[in-house]
Formats: structure tokens, C-alpha cells, sequence
């Protein structure tokens, strides 16, 4: 019988014979089943390329339960690391909302349609402007246009977009305020 050959035979009788106690422990400590499933396959993934590793026979079922043992203490670090990251992002997310201004004004669905009434060199002059804080030879670069066509779009605009809004939002000005506030001074 070849090494190889010895080693598959040794693995299948120690799977067959720890499995099911493996999967009670690991179910007993994870948080949900598919987790312990995930942690008695990880186990014995390491059992295979560990074989060689593995003490005797009568020892390998307490070999198997600190394997897996090290490898619920993972999971559960990861599952730490990947909450903490969730709740950062989740914070970072609502602040991204709070900084929208679309996301400030009520008439939002208004100004949506009024931005889309605008043609779509106007409209992208104005939201990279204003909503973006970029600079109008930044805008430029970005629509790889001259500064000075920026700034005449950027100025069409604004005035193209008052006309569009009606007069009966309230309160007067609100709106325009968020969608006409002043460019960022441009660095020279």
C-alpha cells in the first residue's frame, strides 16, 4: 500500500469516526448552523493537508477539537471585524446621505425634474460644481472642456434652473439656496 493510499484510508476513518461528535461542538458554539458547518469543513481541511501532523489515533479526536476550537476563535474575530466594518460603514453611509444636498430640501422630486429639463452638459457643470465642490477648471478637467466654457455653463445654468422651479415651493428660496450656493474660490 502506497503513502498516499495510507493516508486517504487513515483521513476517511478518522472523518467517519469524528464527524458527527466535530459537528455537535462546533454547533454547540457558533453562532448559526451553516457557521459550524463551515468550521467542521475548515477543520478537517486542515486534518488532509496536516496528516502528517495528526498524533495517534487515540489522541486525534482532541487534536481535531483544538483545530477546531482555533478555528471558531477565527470566525468569531472575523465576524467581530466584519460587524465593527458594517457599523463604519453604515455610519459613513448616513453621513453621506446628510451631506446630500438633494437629500435636505423637500421639493427633491422637483428639482430632480428641473435638473432633468437641463441639458446634460449644463446639468453635469452644475452638480459637479455645487453638489461635487469642485472648482471650475477642476469641472473642466473632468469634462475635458476650456475653464471659461465652465464657467458660462455654470452660470446658464444656475439661471436656467431658477426659470424651471416654480415659484410655489416653500419656503421661497430654500431650494435655490442648496442649488445656487456659491462656487468654491478657485485656487490660483
Amino acid at each position: 500500500m502506497s503513502s498516499g493510499t495510507e493516508h486517504e484510508e487513515r483521513f476517511r476513518r478518522i472523518y467517519a469516526s469524528n464527524f458527527q461528535p466535530l459537528l455537535a461542538y462546533a454547533l454547540r458554539r457558533a453562532a448559526q448552523p451553516e457557521d459550524a458547518a463551515d468550521v467542521v469543513a475548515e477543520t478537517f481541511l486542515v486534518a488532509w493537508r496536516r496528516g502528517h501532523e495528526m498524533p495517534a489515533d487515540a489522541e486525534v479526536k482532541l487534536w481535531l477539537y483544538g483545530v477546531a476550537r482555533r478555528i471558531l476563535a477565527n470566525h468569531h474575530r472575523t465576524g467581530l471585524r466584519r460587524e465593527r466594518l458594517g457599523e463604519r460603514l453604515r455610519h459613513r453611509m448616513r453621513a453621506a446621505v446628510a451631506a446630500d444636498p438633494g437629500s435636505e430640501v423637500p421639493e427633491r422630486l422637483a428639482i430632480q425634474a428641473a435638473l432633468a429639463r437641463l441639458g446634460e452638459l449644463d446639468r453635469e457643470v452644475l452638480t459637479l460644481t455645487v453638489w461635487e465642490g469642485l472648482e471650475p477648471r477642476e469641472v473642466a478637467m473632468v469634462l475635458r472642456v476650456d475653464p471659461a466654457v465652465v464657467r458660462t455653463r455654470l452660470s446658464r445654468a444656475r439661471a436656467r434652473l431658477r426659470d424651471l422651479i416654480s415659484d410655489d415651493l416653500a419656503p421661497p428660496g430654500h431650494v435655490l439656496d442648496v442649488l445656487t450656493a456659491p462656487a468654491p474660490k478657485e485656487g490660483r
